[in-house]
């Protein structure tokens, strides 16, 4: 049971991570419309420049769960300040820069800090809140990661008309004015020290980078060399008296399938964020600018619902907060491929249904499989959870544009009368299957009794 000065620190601390979640998410792609700029100052092909993105979220994803892994041996304070002054360092280098390594060093350097927030961001809410009101927690930090995806294209897009693309490296500065309250108000228990297993955690970041590499470059010996990796790090959690990943951890069910089932709801939520600027630009003819304000209204009402969103799933449960996100993203899904190539208005309407469907659905998984871990792995599973995310969204982006270069001539969807946008039509067709035989197995294997949580 939390004293009330335990409640307001709590209280205090979700405050600044909402704003540092803010500024990391704003940061990690802020830097996607400046590509061809620094591309054309320093003579670079599409494959050398895309590395300043590519880089940033490969490290980002090995790095959310080896600080999730950290954080279950260190003091949570530590790693924050440890991680945000390696974000600002990056900024400082990236800055600076006059020449395209000294820009992906910084990137690289942004992300090796920057991996922390997404980290954390699972953990905080479910150690410094009880479990009745821990989906508030996460609907409130999760209102950070909307703004920073509203605000970072439409900032970028207004900094760089002003200024030269470096300032966009200063951004994460700001991050540097949270350091003194996460230490402040972080009060945290003394914490039994582990052995970190370096070689176990080295070589399922190994397996993350061959993967993601794999995925982005279609690449069969990168695959091979990814499954390799992966069959060293199983040996290696099952041989060594203290794991990187106790094997155990997936004995659970619960926590196993709660995994699947976010993997491929945010692998399918993703179109949100790839597909449908792709259909924007290329069947409505919008400019990248207008792009980023049709994007926006989705954003902000994300925002505006996160509370009440975590709210509703400490009152009613999380299956009763998942089963409204599948109804939300079913209804996105349905209206896209029904109707994809109307107008920029309604398809904002649609990503407004579509943005806080996944909304509400990362509360209710995230809320979920937090607690169906053992104290002692809540640092860890939390981190797996936050990398899986990421690759989610590379392979969804491959899929998707994939299947977009292979074309469609026809609609599956009878209702759609636009044929340029038959493609788009037929994805966001197949994601409504994908959602509804997910919801199927959710209530297979969790049923009505699922309220809090998985049972």
């Amino acid at each position: 049971m939390q004293t009330e000065p335990q409640q307001q620190s709590a209280e205090k601390v979700l405050r600044v991570l909402v704003f540092t979640l803010m500024i990391t998410v704003m940061s990690a792609t802020m830097f996607n419309i400046v590509l061809p700029q620094i591309r054309t100052e320093f003579h670079l092909s599409f494959s050398q420049v895309s590395w300043v993105t590519s880089a940033f979220l490969l490290i980002y994803a090995v790095g959310t769960v080896l600080y999730g892994k950290l954080a279950d041996s260190y003091k949570l304070k530590h790693l924050l300040t440890f991680g945000l002054i390696l974000f600002a360092i990056g900024s400082v280098i990236g800055f600076f820069a006059d020449n395209y390594g000294m820009v992906l060093l910084g990137r690289i350097v942004q992300a090796a800090g920057a991996a922390v927030v997404p980290a954390t961001s699972s953990i905080i809410p479910v150690r410094y809140f009880p479990s009745e009101s821990r989906g508030r927690a996460l609907g409130i930090s999760m209102t950070g990661m909307a703004i920073g995806s509203a605000l970072g294209p439409v900032l970028s897009s207004l900094l760089v008309s002003l200024l030269d693309w470096r300032w966009l490296f200063c951004m994460p500065l700001f991050t540097l004015f949270a350091v003194p309250f996460f230490r402040k108000y972080l009060e945290e228990e003394e914490r039994e020290a582990v052995r970190m297993d370096w070689i176990g955690g080295g070589l399922l970041a190994v397996t993350i980078a061959l993967l993601l590499l794999a995925i982005t470059n279609q690449s069969l010996l990168l695959a091979l060399g990814c499954i390799l990796s992966f069959l060293l790090f199983l040996v290696r959690i099952w041989t060594t008296a203290e794991p990187f990943v106790r094997p155990g951890l997936f004995r659970s069910k619960s926590y196993s399938l709660g995994l699947v089932i976010a993997f491929l709801m945010i692998g399918s939520g993703y179109s949100f964020t790839f597909l449908s600027p792709q259909l924007l630009a290329d069947v409505n003819h919008l400019a990248p600018g207008l792009i980023g304000f049709v994007m926006v209204p989705g954003a902000i009402v994300t925002a505006f619902l996160g509370k009440k969103a975590g709210i509703l799933a400490d009152k009613k449960g999380n299956s009763y907060l998942f089963y409204s996100a599948s109804v939300l993203l079913l209804s996105s899904f349905v209206l896209f491929s029904s109707f994809a190539g109307v107008s920029p208005f309604l398809i904002a309407v649609f990503l407004i249904f579509g943005n806080v469907g996944l909304a509400f659905m990362m509360i209710s998984m995230s809320n979920a499989i937090s607690q169906s871990l053992p104290k002692e792995q809540i640092g860890v599973g939390m981190g797996m959870l936050a990398m899986l995310n990421f690759i989610a969204g590379a392979l969804a982006a491959t899929l998707f544009g994939k299947t977009i270069d292979e074309g469609a001539a026809v609609s599956w969807n009878l209702l759609n009368s636009y044929p340029e946008a038959s493609v788009y039509s037929n994805i966001y067709s197949a994601l409504v299957l994908v959602i509804l035989s997910l919801s199927c197995l959710y209530y297979r294997q969790f049923g009505r009794s699922s309220v809090r949580g998985f049972n």
